[in-house]
């Protein structure tokens, strides 16, 4: 039997309230330091308590790297990184054994833990490492442990990989595998801030003094908030929506659009439902929901099928905006009760 079933509804509520309060206090915490990216950094949150990574997309110099400085103070997490270069090897992200002395002038192989051995692992630029580089995240993001000569080592928990991409016009990038991009449960895009955020962030950030930003929750209250999430119950007609909108974005089922027939090579993969139920969880809970409805599966569509729906070679040369794509699917897959 769930925990669901045996928990009181009102005692229930009541945690999901705690829930709402607590994400509140974080976004605000978190303004005191960033300007603007209302709706990114509400999004950026939402993986969090989702328990996945994210992939954020902009051109430098958008505050992309202080985010997450910003988000393992709020949470008192340890915080490490990667800065990602065409040189960058697998070692030096996961570590390497060394061989040094025990104290009695015996030689044994020591494993020394490379920077991902933390709580927020900020990869830089990951689009500027090999795919080589790239690919050794792999096992970290998906099992939370790295595996070096037969051994298995345990990640700190909770675990995130918040990484950086420069868009891909941009040069000296390397686009990232399909099995890399499907590890992040978002990709979001980091606008440019308008004029009056341009301003604000010369005021906060032109003086001596960085705001003093204080701990809101701790990593074992964020692990229960995030055993809390898996607590919101979603109906079975919802997830067969969320099913139909996933089934939708591949070129070869009856539900795909022509625009996907036509454009799209690849459609989301499992991962992508996964995603959408999760964060839809989340969702939920933000708007004073007890359950996921459609409407939350729709909310959070984009940010978790965008880099999980890869263009064909039509598509490619047309420069096909998948963002408009994965709207036409919103606006056609009919949600239950409709004809």
């Amino acid at each position: 039997m769930s925990e669901t079933a045996t928990v009181d509804p009102a005692e229930l509520a009541e945690r999901f309230e705690q829930f709402r309060v607590a994400f509140k206090e974080l976004d605000t915490e978190i303004h005191r330091a960033i300007v603007g990216y209302d709706e990114m950094l509400r999004e950026v949150l939402m993986a969090v308590f989702g328990g996945g990574h994210v992939l954020l997309e902009g051109v430098p110099g958008l505050g992309k790297t202080f985010l997450v400085k910003v988000l393992s103070q709020v949470l008192g997490l340890d915080s490490g990184r990667v800065q990602c270069t065409p040189d960058l090897m697998p070692a030096d992200i996961l570590g390497t054994h060394i061989v040094t002395d025990d104290g009695t002038g015996k030689k044994t192989f020591v494993f020394e833990k490379g920077p991902v051995f933390t709580n927020i692992l900020l990869v830089d630029e990951i689009n500027r490492a090999t795919p080589k580089t790239q690919a050794a995240l792999l096992e970290v993001m998906q099992e939370r442990h790295v595996t070096a000569g037969g051994e298995h080592f345990d990640l700190p928990s909770p675990f995130f990989v918040m990484a950086t991409q420069n868009p891909l016009e941009m040069e000296g990038t390397y686009p990232l595998p399909e099995a890399q991009l499907d590890r992040f449960m978002f990709k979001l895009h980091v606008p440019f801030p308008g004029r009056d955020a341009l301003v604000e962030i010369s005021r906060r950030t032109t003086g001596y003094k960085e705001p003093e930003l204080k701990v809101v929750m701790s990593g074992a209250q964020l692990k229960e908030f995030q055993e809390l999430v898996t607590e919101v119950p979603v109906a079975e007609p919802v997830l067969r929506y969320a099913a139909s909108l996933v089934l939708a974005t591949h070129p070869d089922t009856k539900e795909s659009l022509p625009a996907v027939k036509r454009f799209v090579a690849y459609g989301s993969s499992p991962r992508g439902m996964q995603t959408l139920i999760r964060s839809g969880r989340v969702h939920a809970l933000l708007e004073g929901r007890t359950a996921v409805s459609c409407e939350d599966i729709r909310a959070v569509a984009l940010p978790a099928l965008r880099h999980r729906v890869l263009l064909n070679f039509e598509g490619e040369a047309e420069s096909y905006d998948v963002d408009g794509l994965l709207g036409e699917v919103l606006d056609q897959v009919p949600t239950p009760g409709q004809s």
